[in-house]
């Protein structure tokens, strides 16, 4: 396990130790190997990031597997983490033969962010199901190229084809709008973050993108992409002015009308 590469604080190493151990306790000689994505490896962890962990494991889980990885990161994870509060962690576990060689849409076998955590800890738990989101996820892994465990991710992991990540990162476009109210100012950095991938080709992190997308925006559609930026940053509190959140959805709309004219294809 090399936890010596990313530049993380003493407090994210030990976090990031923990979930790698939950991982093999749980999945033991199946992983082929962990990888530290997102801002973790592209530019650094801001205070609002959370730790993301791709796992590729040799084989699927059961029900029983997945259900011990939930509760493992109930003890571990966010803010509500039964040993106190740390950083929320997104796991993604994904099983070889479901993504090498790469096709579309790809298989997932488990997700954990704290966004679910309610629901699962209602009794859910992830299930398998096809996952078009893994291809940015798979592109970023390649990319940061990070290894925690296992050999680098190229090694395991096919490229994703321009066309496969333009598909899907407005593929998760319904379900993003869905969450607007609940989860603004993440929602409204992943459509910046669609489209300054759609527009250059990169995979930035979340405050890169809102800077890109800033740049671009008429002047009345700014504001509330520079308060979800400055909350990432640790700059503000997540709180919504009346006036900020009047001006949420005519942004948005500008914004997937931007979206629309690089992938007509989209929906929203």
């Amino acid at each position: 396990m090399d936890l010596d590469r990313p530049a993380l604080d003493p407090v994210t190493r030990a976090q990031l130790q923990d979930v790698l151990l939950l991982v093999d306790a749980v999945l033991g000689a199946a992983v082929l190997g962990a990888y530290l994505h997102g801002s973790g490896v592209l530019g650094g962890l801001r205070p609002a990031s959370d730790v993301d962990v791709f796992v590729v494991s040799r084989r699927r889980t059961t029900a029983a597997q997945r259900r011990a990885l939930v509760e493992g990161l109930f003890e571990i994870s966010g803010r509500r983490a039964f040993r106190g509060p740390a950083r929320p962690v997104e796991l993604t576990v994904v099983a070889h033969p479901d993504v090498q060689p790469w096709r579309y849409p790809p298989r997932g076998e488990f997700l954990y962010g704290e966004w679910l955590r309610d629901e699962y800890a209602a009794g859910g738990a992830p299930e398998p199901e096809e996952t078009p989101d893994l291809a940015p996820l798979v592109t970023m892994v390649r990319r940061g190229n990070t290894p925690l465990a296992g050999p680098p991710p190229a090694e395991l992991l096919d490229p994703v084809s321009a066309a496969d990540l333009a598909r899907a990162i407005v593929a998760g476009i319904p379900g993003l709008l869905a969450n607007l109210d609940d989860d603004t100012r993440n929602v409204l950095l992943t459509f910046a973050r669609i489209w300054t991938t759609l527009a250059t080709g990169d995979i930035v992190p979340k405050d890169a993108a809102a800077d890109w997308a800033l740049a671009q925006l008429p002047p009345e559609h700014r504001p509330v992409l520079a308060h979800a930026r400055a909350i990432y940053l640790g700059q503000a509190e997540e709180r919504w002015s009346d006036e900020l959140t009047a001006q949420v959805r005519p942004h948005v709309d500008h914004v997937l009308a931007e979206i629309r004219r690089l992938a007509p294809t989209t929906r929203g």
